[in-house]
């Protein structure tokens, strides 16, 4: 697409243990669609993405279910997940047009974000930063041993919850990766490995919408906030 410069990595290669039944919960219907084909085809309503990278498990890159192809296929690649998150995540990468100037990634497991929240990330990349959808921690936070007792109650204050999508221009992850590698660490988001390389990282407003479906009665929470507005 002429002008889009905007390329996604969707991680969706996990293994889905702790969903407790042996099917990828990346592939499971929630709201009328499976759960990766929810951030696929939003993703795909953009006209600036000109490329998604979905990462899926080995068996599914050349073997993958037909619904994944109510999309535009045109603006579809399938990678190979890694043997870690950064090294899907990676891989996807490698995947995206040279012309991808900004990238995003994605979690999978998170089906339901609003268009609201791709906007802010996005508009912030743009202004030159590297951005993450988030919220404010609102609970009162409690740092727990191992038996169980309480050790002490954290602060909240300056804490946020880490969502996806997170946006960061091209070369500034590509940094990070390159890094990580050499290093030999990693991490549990993108957004952990280039504040390791000293680069700073803003927070735009995520949602609540955008809940990380991880256990199995996540499924029924998310298809109650299906159709709220933010």
């Amino acid at each position: 697409m002429s002008g889009a410069d905007v390329g996604v990595v969707i991680v969706a290669a996990g293994s889905s243990s702790r969903t407790g039944d042996g099917e990828l919960k990346q592939f499971k219907w929630i709201a009328g669609r499976p759960m990766l084909l929810h951030s696929l085809q939003l993703f795909q309503e953009r006209a600036d993405v000109a490329m998604v990278v979905c990462v899926v498990p080995p068996a599914y890159a050349g073997d993958p279910p037909p619904w994944i192809f109510q999309s535009d296929s045109e603006r579809l690649l399938l990678s190979v997940g890694g043997r870690t998150r950064a090294e899907s995540v990676r891989n996807g990468i490698a995947d995206l047009p040279a012309t991808c100037r900004i990238i995003l990634v994605h979690d999978a497991a998170r089906p339901l974000v609003p268009m609201a929240v791709l906007d802010r990330v996005v508009d912030a990349v743009r202004a030159g930063h590297s951005a993450i959808a988030a919220l404010p921690v609102v609970d009162t936070l409690k740092e727990v041993d191992a038996d169980g007792r309480i050790v002490r109650t954290v602060p909240r204050e300056g804490l946020w919850r880490a969502q996806t999508p997170q946006g960061f221009p091209r070369d500034v992850l590509l940094r990070a990766h390159r890094a990580a590698m050499d290093g030999g660490y990693d991490a549990t988001d993108d957004a952990a490995l280039v504040e390791q390389i000293g680069e700073p990282v803003v927070v735009v407003r995520g949602s609540e919408r955008a809940m990380k479906v991880t256990e199995a009665a996540d499924f029924g929470r998310a298809e109650a906030i299906h159709g709220l507005s933010d």
